[in-house]
């Protein structure tokens, strides 16, 4: 087990934290329900960011930036957003502080705001408020732009990455002129999420459609990508949504039509989040550490030099630099930990737990061989291997890696959803097994309200690939056409 890390089976909520500081990937700041995401942690993000942005921008996405403070009364615009936010809003009252002469710093009550702002919690009503002056015509859309930035849900219980008051995201906001287009737009990027989690983060993923209970606030309709953790807990990864007209409408964003007519745009929001960064801890790791996927991981291979003399770290560093140099060639990242203040066996334990996917030693006795030891991260195994070719030896190990990564999840998966067609059945799977539980609803809020009071399951989604099948509700027996997922969810 690794150093100071709880074991999953011991206490899966206390193994993950200890995983996220011991590995330093975030920590608990001075701030309640805030973290502070530190360089190695950061450094994932910045290659999901990066891979992401890469995507965005080749289905036709361009970055901007909008205030971080929406005046209140643009929430009361949208009665079903402003409804589905209100108990999470901060609110920004005054403008500055002062000293009271008692070495006391108070709020300075003739500093009062005219109108009460809100730190952003999503960004739809300043941005349709923006877009309103940016269209006239149908020439003007579509509108396809996507912002990196920060928001704030006053969470009241907080986990880090998977539950914070201030988190990171992106959030894409488009504007069309048919319903069919902001359709089309909401389910593409639905796929852009899905492709980007299974095969960078390697978490296999449901693509399905939320039910009305669970929709967005303001949305007609909401996508959404669903993983399982190894607790048998589901995460929703992402989601995309289908706005309709409803934001145009709230701020009058109408735009003359090719036949000459005023009519109001279609809209979609969509976007992934810091959250992210649970799902990929808690898919694949374990009690040593760490589990990074390849396409991830800042550090892709770490070389440890194993030496007694100076003349054999020489011989050593002359062979690391040239390999080094080779797989910085193939755009491999590499870490040369020749540290003297540390012995390989700490090394190897660091790295180990931070989730590095190959760690490769070499030593004097392999300088005289030809040959190097590789170390598996994923399956924990270690080989032989020549120095002859090595860079394209490790090219091609990380990406069986990586795939490697991925099938286990989903063989995991797998065997985690199960099928079943009654509401005794349901509640005993769900107690022992968990997972992904495929049943008949009866389509009502009424039922998916009194299962979620009586068992704290929710419907995670309606997948997208479900097939038409004649069925009856495990909970009223009330004719059924398709089956959805529940499961625990965080």
């Amino acid at each position: 087990m690794g150093k100071g890390i709880t074991s999953r089976s011991e206490d899966y909520s206390q193994w993950y934290n200890d995983l996220v500081i011991k590995a330093d990937l975030a920590e608990y700041s001075a701030v309640r329900g805030c973290m502070v995401i530190k360089p190695y942690g950061y450094g994932i993000w910045e290659r999901m960011q990066a891979i992401l942005d890469k995507r965005f921008k080749e289905t036709g996405h361009s970055n901007a930036y909008f205030p971080l403070f929406i005046p209140k009364s643009f929430f009361s615009k949208e009665a079903s957003h402003v409804e589905g936010f209100a108990t999470e809003c901060a609110v920004v009252t005054h403008y500055r502080l002062k000293n009271d002469g008692n070495g006391n710093i108070i709020v300075d009550e003739d500093a009062k705001l005219e109108e009460e702002l809100i730190v952003r919690p999503t960004s739809e009503t300043i941005i349709w408020n923006t877009y309103k002056g940016w269209v006239e015509s149908y020439r003007d859309l579509p509108i396809l732009v996507n912002q990196w930035a920060n928001v704030v849900r006053w969470e009241m219980r907080t986990r880090l990455f998977l539950r914070t008051a201030e988190f990171l995201w992106q959030e894409g906001h488009t504007a069309h002129a048919t319903e069919a287009e902001a359709i089309e737009e909401a389910e593409k990027m639905l796929d852009v999420y899905a492709d980007f989690v299974e095969n960078t983060l390697a978490v296999p993923v449901v693509r399905g459609r939320k039910t009305e209970n669970e929709r967005f606030a303001g949305a007609l309709d909401t996508y959404c990508i669903e993983a399982l953790m190894q607790d048998g807990k589901a995460l929703q990864a992402g989601t995309s949504h289908f706005l309709g007209q409803n934001f145009a409408k709230a701020f009058d964003v109408k735009f003359t039509s090719k036949e000459g007519k005023q009519e109001y745009v279609w809209a979609t929001s969509w976007g992934v989040s810091t959250r992210l960064m649970g799902a990929l801890i808690m898919a694949h790791s374990d009690d040593q550490g760490l589990v990074l996927p390849p396409k991830l991981a800042p550090i892709q291979v770490v070389i440890v030099p194993i030496y007694k003399t100076d003349e054999e770290k020489a011989q050593i560093d002359g062979f690391v630099d040239a390999l080094t140099a080779d797989l910085k060639g193939k755009d491999v990242s590499v870490k040369y930990d020749d540290r003297d203040t540390q012995r390989p066996g700490f090394k190897f334990a660091e790295w180990e737990l931070k989730g590095v996917p190959l760690r490769v030693a070499v030593g004097a006795r392999d300088m005289q061989n030809g040959t190097v030891e590789l170390a598996r991260r994923d399956t924990q195994t270690k080989e032989t291997v020549a120095q002859e070719g090595l860079a394209d030896t490790i090219g091609n190990l990380l990406d069986v890696i990586q795939d490697n990564i991925f099938q286990k999840a989903l063989n995991f998966r797998a065997e985690n959803i199960t099928e079943v067609n009654s509401y005794d059945e349901f509640k005993e799977v769900l107690e022992s097994k968990g997972g992904f539980i495929s049943c008949h609803w009866d389509g009502t809020v009424e039922t998916e309200k009194r299962v979620k009071e009586e068992t704290k399951a929710t419907i995670r989604c309606i997948p997208l690939d479900a097939k038409e099948e004649a069925g009856t509700c495990i909970f009223t027996g009330k004719p059924s056409t398709k089956r959805v997922l529940f499961a625990k969810a965080y």
